[in-house]
C-alpha cells in the first residue's frame, strides 16, 4: 500500500525515533511504500538531523520535514496544521496515495480533511485521549474561556474521527472498551490495539559490553554490593517524582545499600533537592542524561526498576514505553494501579508489582515483595515483554490493518 504517515511529533524528538521510525522501517520491510510528514523542532543543520535524514533514507522512508512552531499558542498549532494539510495536499495529488496514517489528534485533523477531499482511508493512530490528558496534565485550564473552547472543539472532533475513520488505534484494551462503551455508530467501530512496542533487539542483555558495564559503573561509583533503583524517562507531566522518592525513602530505611538511578535529561540539581527536602542524602540519588545507545546498559545496572504515573482519566489510554524497554532487559517494574493495561499485564507477567496506593504501608508491601521479584530469571521477564511490546508483532498488526483497507 502507499501510505501516507503524518506525524505532529518529530522524528528527531526521542518519540520519533522509538515510536514512529522502528514500525515504519518494519512496515517498508513488508512492502508498503512510506511517506512521512513530521514537524521537527531541531533545525537541518544539526547533527541528529542529518542522522535520522540518513537513517530514513537508507531505509526508503521518504520523508517531508515541516517546521513546528510553539508560539503563539493555538494560532501556532493552526499555522502548523495549514503546512501539514498542503504538504499533503501535494503527496497525495502526485504519489496516488491509498492511506492516510495519522499519529494523533493535530495529525488527524489534516487526515479526516484529505478523507472527506480524496476518498484515501484513513487511519486514526489516537495515543490517547488527547484533549483530557490537556486538562488532566494541568496545561488546559477549562476555567480560561479559551482553552474551555478548545477542549469542546476537540471533543466533537475527536467522536468524528472515530466514526470517520477506516481504522483506529488504540494503546489499551481499556481505551478501546471505553470507546465501543460510547456506541458511536450502530455498528462496532474497527478498533486494534497496539501498545507502545519496544525493539527488543535493541533492548537486550546479549548486546551488554560487560567493560561498558563495569567502566559505567565506576564513573556512577556504583558498586556489585549496591542494591540500585531506576527510574527511566523525563518526569515531564504525568510522572510522580515525590512519591517515587518517598517510595525509595523507604526503601533505603529497609536497605541502606540502597541508590536511586534517574536515567533521565532532567536537570540533576532539581531532582536532588527534592531528595534532600526528604531527607534523603544526595550521595544516594545519582542523575544520568543517556543517549539512546546508553540506555540498555544503564538500566542493566538495576536490580529494579520504578515508575508512578497519575491515574487519571485520560491516562486509561496510556501505554508507558519504557515498560517494556525495561523488562526487556531482564528487570523488573514496580509501578502504580489504574494506568492503562498496565495491571493485566503484570498480572499476565511474572514482569513485576502494583501498588494500589501512595503511602507507606504499600511501599513497604512492594519492598516486601522485592526479594521474590529479584529472584525471578531476566529470561522470564523478557518473555513478558516479547509477549506484550514486541515490535515485530506491532508491526505485523499495522500490516494486517493496512492489508484490510486495501481489500476494502
Amino acid at each position: 500500500m502507499k501510505v501516507l504517515y503524518i506525524s505532529y511529533d518529530g522524528m528527531t524528538d526521542p518519540l520519533g525515533q522509538s515510536q514512529v521510525i522502528p514500525y515504519l522501517k518494519g512496515l517498508v520491510e513488508k512492502g508498503h511504500e512510506i511517506f512521512l510528514i513530521s514537524c521537527e523542532k531541531k533545525s537541518g543543520d544539526t547533527v541528529e538531523y542529518k542522522n535520522i535524514l540518513s537513517l530514513l533514507r537508507n531505509n526508503n522512508i521518504k520523508w517531508f520535514p515541516l517546521k513546528y512552531t510553539s508560539k503563539p499558542l493555538v494560532l501556532s498549532t493552526m499555522n502548523d496544521l495549514r503546512k501539514i494539510k498542503k504538504k499533503a495536499r501535494e503527496i497525495i495529488e502526485t504519489n496516488a496515495i491509498e492511506i492516510v496514517h495519522c499519529r494523533s489528534y493535530i495529525a488527524a485533523l489534516a487526515g479526516l480533511s484529505m478523507k472527506k477531499k480524496y476518498s484515501v482511508k484513513f487511519v486514526f493512530d489516537m495515543r490517547g485521549f488527547w484533549a483530557d490528558e490537556r486538562v488532566d496534565g494541568m496545561i488546559w485550564n477549562l476555567r480560561n474561556p479559551v482553552f474551555k473552547s478548545v477542549y469542546s472543539y476537540f471533543k466533537r472532533k475527536e467522536k468524528e474521527f472515530f466514526v470517520n475513520a477506516d481504522y483506529t488505534i488504540s494503546l489499551t484494551e481499556n481505551a478501546k472498551k471505553i470507546i465501543l462503551d460510547w456506541q458511536l455508530t450502530p455498528k462496532p467501530l474497527k478498533i486494534q490495539v497496539i501498545p507502545c512496542c519496544a525493539d527488543l533487539d535493541f533492548f537486550n542483555t546479549e548486546r551488554i559490553n560487560e567493560e561498558d558495564k563495569t567502566k559505567w559503573m565506576e564513573r556512577l561509583k556504583i558498586s556489585n554490593s549496591d542494591f540500585v533503583l531506576s527510574y527511566l524517562g523525563s518526569l515531564g507531566t504525568w510522572y510522580m517524582p515525590n512519591e517515587m522518592l518517598d517510595f525509595f525513602k523507604v526503601l533505603l530505611q529497609k536497605q541502606s545499600n540502597s541508590k536511586f538511578l534517574f536515567i533521565t535529561p532532567d536537570l540533576p540539581e532539581m531532582i536532588i533537592q527534592m531528595a534532600e527536602k526528604k531527607g534523603i542524602p544526595a550521595e544516594k540519588i545519582i542523575v544520568q542524561k543517556a543517549s539512546r545507545n546508553e540506555v540498555p546498559v544503564l538500566i542493566a545496572m538495576s536490580q529494579i526498576s520504578i515508575f508512578f504515573i497519575k491515574p487519571v482519566f485520560s491516562k486509561r489510554a496510556s501505554s508507558p514505553t519504557k515498560m517494556g524497554e525495561i523488562m526487556g532487559m531482564g528487570v523488573p517494574v514496580i509501578c502504580n494501579s489504574n494506568v492503562g493495561d498496565v495491571d493485566e499485564i503484570i498480572e499476565g507477567s511474572n514482569g513485576g508489582y502494583i501498588i494500589d496506593s501512595f503511602d507507606d504501608p504499600s511501599y513497604e508491601k512492594a519492598i516486601q515483595s522485592m526479594n521474590g521479584l529479584i529472584n525471578i530469571k531476566p529470561v522470564e521477564i523478557r518473555k513478558s515483554a516479547e509477549k506484550y511490546f514486541s515490535l515485530q508483532a506491532g508491526v505485523n498488526k499495522y500490516d494486517m490493518v493496512y492489508q484490510s483497507l486495501g481489500k476494502l
